[in-house]
C-alpha cells in the first residue's frame, strides 16, 4: 500500500501544511514587494528601474511550489513548535534567491515561459524587439538585483549579528553551488551519454544544495540549532531528495501536462539536454531509433510531433516506467534517512521530512 493511503491521513496533512505555508508566505511576499517599490533607493526618473522591480515581483508572486519555504519552516519545527523570530526574513531570502535563479535559468535556456506566464527575459524581449542586447542586459541585471535583495533582507533584519552572518553564509554557499551546478549542467550536455554519477553530481550542485539543504540549514539556525552538528545526515537527505526531484522534473519535461508544468514539452528536446530521461532514452534505443533521437535533439524547430515520436520510443522501451521506479527509489532513500532523526528531533516535523519525498513524486505522476 502506498504511504499516501496511510490511515493517519498523512497525505492530507502534508497538503494542508504546505498549502498553509504557500498562503501565509504569499501575503508576506506581497507586502515585501509593496514596501520595496515604495522605499527602493533608485533614481526617481528611471522607468527601467521601476520596471525591473515590477517584473521581479510579477515572477515571484506568480506561483511556485514554495517547497523551499516549507522545508525551512519545518526544519525549525524539528527543534521547536514555538514562533521563532527571523523565519519570515529567511523565507524571503530563499525565494528572492530562487527568483534570481529562475530569471537567469530562463536566459540560459532561452525559455519563453515560466510559471504559466512570460519569463522575465522574454518579457523584456517583447518590450524591446529591436534591441536584443538591451533586453538581455536588463534581464541579467534584474536577476542580479534579486540575488542581492535576497541578502539584503537578512542584513536588514533585526537578528543578532552572529546569526545574520551564519544565514548569509548559508545563502551565499547555496548560490555558489547553484552557479557551479548551472555550469556543470551545460557541460553535461556535451558528452554523448553522461553517466549516472555525473547526472547525480549535477543534481547535487544545481538542485539539492539550494532546494533542500540550505532551507533546512536556515530553519535550524533560526531555531537555535547548529546544522553543522548534523551535516552528514542533512547532506544525504538533501542529495537523495534532490535527485528524486530532478528525475521527476526530467520525466515531466516529456510526459507532463504543459498546463501544469508551465513550460513547453519541447524545451529539453529543443535544447538538446542530456537529462536523466534523455540519457536513459539514448541508452535504451536501438541504433536506428538513436539516429532518429539524435536528429531531433538540439533542433530549435523541433515540433510536438517530434516530441511525440521520442515519447513513443521511450514507452516502447519502458524508459518511462524505469525512471518512475528510480525516482521512487531515491525518494525512499531520503525517507529512510529522515526516519532516523526521531531520536534527536520532534516527531511530527520528522514525519514531514520522512513522508514528503514520496508524496512529492507520487502527486506529480
Amino acid at each position: 500500500m502506498s504511504v499516501l493511503n496511510d490511515v493517519d491521513g498523512i497525505t492530507r496533512e502534508l497538503q494542508d501544511r504546505i498549502s498553509g505555508y504557500q498562503d501565509s508566505f504569499a501575503r508576506i511576499f506581497e507586502r515585501y514587494f509593496e514596501e520595496l517599490r515604495e522605499n527602493f533607493d533608485g533614481p526617481a526618473d528611471s522607468r527601467f528601474t521601476a520596471r525591473s522591480l515590477e517584473l521581479l515581483g510579477d515572477l515571484s508572486l506568480r506561483g511556485g511550489k514554495r517547497q523551499r519555504v516549507a522545508f525551512m519552516y519545518e526544519a525549525a519545527r524539528l527543534v521547536t513548535d514555538q514562533p521563532v523570530a527571523g523565519l519570515d526574513e529567511a523565507a524571503l531570502s530563499i525565494e528572492l534567491l530562487q527568483t534570481h535563479l529562475l530569471v537567469h535559468d530562463d536566459i540560459i535556456d532561452d525559455a519563453p515561459t515560466r510559471r504559466g506566464g512570460p519569463s522575465t527575459y522574454f518579457a523584456y524581449r517583447a518590450e524591446f524587439p529591436g534591441h536584443p542586447q538591451t533586453a538581455l542586459g536588463l534581464a541579467l541585471l534584474a536577476g542580479d538585483l534579486a540575488a542581492f535583495l535576497s541578502l539584503r533582507v537578512l542584513i536588514d533584519s533585526g537578528l543578532p549579528v552572529p546569526l545574520k552572518h551564519a544565514l548569509v553564509d548559508v545563502q551565499t554557499r547555496a548560490a555558489e553551488a547553484t552557479f557551479v551546478g548551472q555550469m556543470f549542467d551545460l557541460e553535461r550536455d556535451f558528452p554523448e551519454i553522461p553517466s549516472i554519477e555525473l547526472l547525480n553530481s549535477v543534481s547535487d550542485f544545481k538542485a539539492s544544495r539550494s532546494s533542500a539543504l540550505a532551507p533546512m540549514q536556515l530553519g535550524l539556525l533560526v531555531a537555535g540549532e547548529d546544522p553543522a552538528e548534523h551535516a552528514v545526515t542533512l547532506r544525504r537527505y538533501a542529495l537523495m531528495f534532490g535527485i528524486s526531484g530532478q528525475m521527476c522534473d526530467d520525466y515531466l519535461s516529456l510526459f507532463g501536462d504543459e498546463r501544469v508544468t508551465g513550460k513547453p514539452n519541447t524545451a529539453d528536446v529543443r535544447d538538446g539536454r542530456r537529462t536523466y530521461l534523455i540519457s536513459a532514452l539514448l541508452t535504451a534505443a536501438t541504433r536506428t531509433e538513436r539516429t532518429r533521437i539524435e536528429s531531433i535533439l538540439g533542433r530549435p524547430d523541433c515540433t510536438a510531433a517530434d516530441v511525440d515520436s521520442l515519447r513513443e520510443i521511450a514507452c516502447r522501451h519502458g524508459v518511462d516506467r524505469t525512471l518512475r521506479a528510480e525516482m521512487h527509489r531515491y525518494a525512499g532513500l531520503a525517507s529512510k534517512e529522515a526516519s532516523e532523526w526521531r531520536d534527536r528531533w520532534r516527531a511530527d516535523a520528522v514525519t514531514f521530512f520522512e513522508r514528503v519525498p514520496i508524496w512529492g513524486v507520487e502527486r506529480t505522476l
